[in-house]
């Protein structure tokens, strides 16, 4: 490491005091009051983080030298993970599913206690492709988020929230394992789940530093413990959507996550600032038979390691804050393929005092073919406009999703409008429902 354990905490709570949770967030993962308060996040020693590696990397080269979906390599992987979980006072579920013609399998560890209702999950996909060992993709975020697991138990933590962690099956073919969990999660239990942070690749021989850019209180939390190791970061998007956190992400659940480069090529400007080596890949063996235990920068395993316990610590003890007063429209409106002009629904908010929090949060659920083609605002009363989507998602159907604005300057009462507006043609879709919180 870069700074001590000691002197690296010392850096990232100052920073963290200073700023942790400046910008706006769901109230689901409201910033706690005093940081200082909080338990203190554990070193994870990458000597524990890279064992585990070790038996990823002895378990493909015992199973045909890889850990795929439907192969012998993964459901020993599996077991492996649930043994060390299942020893370390978790209670874990094994989930089947079948892709392909064969069975997969995802792992859900559940931390003892917390609040039941407002659950911070954290997970990776534990499957390589059928070419190598794939240590780096994606052993490296499995066995980070093992080894916080095991730190969980080790410091006897007590969070606010309830702790689950999760590894999933058959990414590589699709994200298979984790559309199958939250497909299969009940609404309920979907809205219980405050934050998703995912792992995939985190260790990368020739690193970059990125943070996923999707709710904006789990950035900033990434964001906080590299820049108290003064190490700068970049938004991720070479893998956007691509990954475990894009399921949850459509279900409506707030999302972020750590990425150290897979296939794209850094730039001079990055090496500049990383170190390694511009012009070549991040990862030169990815998917390749060469994705194996060579294939690992210790600086960036241990670094990203440590900042998946940071946010497990820092989002696990936030305090909740209780809902503010909501109002929903729920009348379908039809939105017209492009040319048209934006249509818009309606909400009256009366009754509320005062101007709108700088938290007030916009749930949204369109019903659409394509949501690339969208552009979404929130209209107040006195007719300033929010843009809370602006045709990004690619080619994914509808947009079901919470925003955070600050509407501190709005008065709360008056008529607020969701403007949608279909900007490119032939697709077509609805305004299913939505709903303002203050």
């Amino acid at each position: 490491m870069s700074l001590s354990v000691s002197r690296r905490l010392a850096a990232v709570t100052a920073f963290a005091v200073a700023g942790l949770f400046a910008s706006a967030a769901p109230a689901a993962l409201a910033a706690p009051t005093a940081v200082a308060a909080a338990p203190t996040p554990p070193d994870i020693p990458l000597a524990n983080v890279k064992a585990h590696l070790s038996q990823l990397s002895t378990i493909a080269a015992n199973n045909g030298g890889n850990r795929a979906h439907g192969r012998a390599g993964y459901k020993a992987s599996i077991d492996y993970v649930k043994g060390k979980l299942d020893a370390a006072g978790f209670t874990t579920t094994l989930q089947t599913f079948t892709s392909s013609g064969a069975t997969g399998y995802n792992l859900i560890a559940d931390w003892p206690g917390g609040d039941p209702n407002s659950v911070l999950m954290a997970g990776s996909h534990l499957d390589s492709v059928t070419a190598g060992a794939g240590i780096n993709d994606n052993g490296s975020g499995s066995a980070a988020v093992l080894e916080t697991a095991l730190a969980v138990s080790r410091a006897g933590l007590q969070p606010t929230k309830h702790l689950r962690f999760g590894w999933w099956g058959a990414e590589e073919l699709g994200l298979i394992g984790s559309k199958y969990y939250v497909n299969n999660l009940p609404a309920a239990e979907k809205a219980k789940i405050s934050g998703y942070l995912n792992f995939d690749m985190i260790g990368s021989p020739n690193p970059g530093y990125f943070v996923y850019d999707d709710d904006p209180t789990i950035e900033q939390t990434f964001k906080n413990y590299y820049a108290g190791l003064g190490i700068p970061t970049e938004i991720e998007t070479e893998g956007d959507g691509r990954s475990d956190h894009a399921p949850f992400k459509n279900a409506g659940v707030p999302v972020g996550g750590l990425f150290s480069g897979a296939d794209y090529t850094k730039t001079a400007a990055q090496a500049q600032k990383w170190g390694g080596t511009s012009g070549q890949a991040f990862d030169r063996c990815y998917h390749s038979s060469c994705d194996s235990l060579t294939n690992i920068n210790d600086t960036a395993l241990d670094r990203n390691s440590d900042a998946v316990a940071y946010a497990i610590w820092t989002l696990g003890a936030a305090t909740p804050v209780p809902p503010g007063q909501s109002f929903e429209n729920t009348a379908d409106v039809n939105i017209p393929d492009s040319p048209a002009a934006a249509v818009s629904s309606p909400i009256t908010v009366s009754g509320v005092t005062g101007n709108a929090p700088a938290t007030t949060k916009v749930d949204v659920n369109i019903v659409h073919t394509y949501r690339g083609d969208l552009v979404v605002d929130l209209v107040a009363p006195d007719g300033t406009v929010y843009n809370l989507h602006n045709r990004s998602g690619g080619s994914a159907d509808n947009l079901v999703q919470t925003y955070t604005v600050n509407a501190s300057s709005e008065v709360a009462n008056g008529v607020w409008n969701l403007r949608v507006k279909d900007s490119a043609a032939q697709d077509v879709g609805y305004i299913n429902s939505w709903k303002i919180t203050f």
